[in-house]
């Protein structure tokens, strides 16, 4: 839960402003999903009027975004894309990374393929850290990146993780946007596919999202609730591995998982 601030009266203007900016993007971070003007207004305690100014100020430098839903109708208000690449430009300067980074490259070099660590970004997935496999035939994705969440495993993890109301309404606003001709389009297809993934807490990208490539996402879960705080994959092109090559993989990518997981948790903290 964002730690809402409370400004005293004496606190100049611009001030006020700074701080009510980092409040909204504070509030946005710990949500995980899009807000209203009418939720945000009434969890911050912000004028409407007042907070649609500084919304609209955020959104002109890419701290925030509107969310439009499956009719292209505006649904709410999320992080946008500067404020990932804050979040990422943080963890790159702290012991985060460096932790993460070692606990990631002694994986590649037990599985042999490559590694990543991914976040969930409004409707799309953000890879946060990556070590990549040492052979010549990869698929090169630089952190910062973003991936569709249909398609992918650290994605379709995402998803089948979700309280079931959350998927629903994701799922309504999602463009199933074919990438290969493995790609789940069908909606009802796709629903049951998240349900037996959500039965055996995987993610699982059987070149869906690029042809010859698959791959598997298990969750870093928080320690104290459970609820996942970020996906941790391992992806290889056919021509080495075949999906149950990698599934084999599984527990080792599960014990890696629960070594990030409080690197990832005082990681947000610091940064609260």
């Amino acid at each position: 839960m964002a730690v809402l601030m409370h400004l005293p009266p004496s606190e100049s203007g611009d001030d006020t402003r700074v701080l009510r900016a980092l409040s909204v993007l504070e509030q946005l971070a710990a949500a995980g999903q899009p807000y209203s003007l009418s939720q945000l207004s009434a969890r911050l305690h912000i004028p409407k009027a007042t907070l649609m100014r500084l919304i609209e100020s955020l959104e002109a430098q890419g701290y925030v975004m509107h969310m439009p839903d499956s009719r292209g109708t505006d649904r709410g208000i999320a992080l946008g894309p500067r404020a990932a690449q804050l979040a990422l430009a943080t963890l790159a300067n702290n012991s985060f990374t460096r932790a993460c980074r070692s606990l990631l490259r002694s994986l590649v070099d037990t599985l042999g393929e490559t590694c990543n660590l991914t976040a969930l970004d409004g409707d799309t997935v953000l890879y946060i850290e990556r070590v990549e496999t040492s052979e010549p035939l990869r698929l090169q994705l630089q952190p910062g990146t973003r991936v569709p969440l249909h398609c992918t495993a650290s994605g379709k993890l995402f998803l089948a993780h979700m309280p079931a109301s959350e998927r629903t309404a994701v799922l309504a606003r999602l463009p199933l946007k074919r990438m290969t001709y493995r790609t789940l389009t069908e909606l009802s297809l796709l629903e049951a596919e998240l349900d037996r993934l959500a039965a055996r807490g995987i993610g699982v990208d059987n070149e869906e999202f690029v042809r010859g490539m698959v791959a598997i996402a298990v969750p870093v879960r928080d320690a104290d609730d459970g609820h996942v705080l970020a996906g941790l994959a391992v992806h290889a092109p056919t021509a080495r591995a075949n999906l149950n090559d990698l599934l084999e993989s599984v527990p080792k990518l599960k014990e890696t998982a629960v070594k990030i997981a409080p690197l990832l948790q005082a990681a947000r903290g610091a940064n609260r």
